[in-house]
């Protein structure tokens, strides 16, 4: 079994300008990494223009395309490898910017990481609201893997491949059966 932990990053039009993907297996491992840059959308710029081309990972795919041929190759990957779920951090946010692959399952690795009762690494002196058990602020990826790792000086990278890797990580160090992100799917 397999699954897809994605990540965008929008330019100053708000269209996507690039994307991060990793293939995980059932133990979280990742198997396959793309990183795909959108053009022309990369050209206008955004707020994090800068590290659009700072992928230092080994192994990783790199693609720069249109958003078309990019969508096209993504849903190859994933017949490839039988994919049917992605997960993203705040996937609301990436499915809006995705319609293309709406036809997925979706599902969001906060409504996971950010709650009390799922993540047993949330420290006790952390405010969480009471009906949900949501953390009230800081629930974002920079602070959930400082969190999780235990690497207080982690800092996101704002790059979309590095971020989909980051978010994996995440859901390994979460340690949790993976049917218990079932409770987060979003569509």
């Amino acid at each position: 079994m397999y699954f897809a932990v994605l990540d965008t990053e929008t330019n100053w039009k708000n269209e996507v300008m690039s994307l991060g993907l990793v293939i995980a297996n059932q133990y979280f491992l990742p198997e396959v990494k793309c990183y795909y840059i959108f053009t022309p959308e990369y050209k206008v710029g955004g707020m994090f223009s800068k590290t659009l081309q700072n992928v230092q990972s080994k192994g990783v795919n790199k693609y720069i395309d249109t958003r078309s041929k990019i969508i096209a190759n993504i849903r190859n990957l994933f017949t490839q490898y039988g994919i049917n779920a992605i997960f993203a951090y705040n996937a609301r946010f990436d499915l809006s910017y995705l319609p293309e692959l709406k036809d997925y399952k979706w599902y969001d690795i906060m409504k996971i990481a950010a709650y009390k009762q799922y993540n047993g690494k949330i420290p006790d002196d952390i405010k969480c609201h009471s009906h949900s058990g949501r953390i009230k602020r800081g629930f974002g990826v920079q602070p959930v893997y400082r969190m999780v790792t235990g690497n207080t000086d982690y800092k996101e990278k704002h790059n979309g491949y590095h971020d989909a890797e980051d978010e994996l990580v995440i859901m390994q160090k979460l340690e949790l059966p993976f049917e218990t992100y079932a409770t987060s799917r979003i569509n």
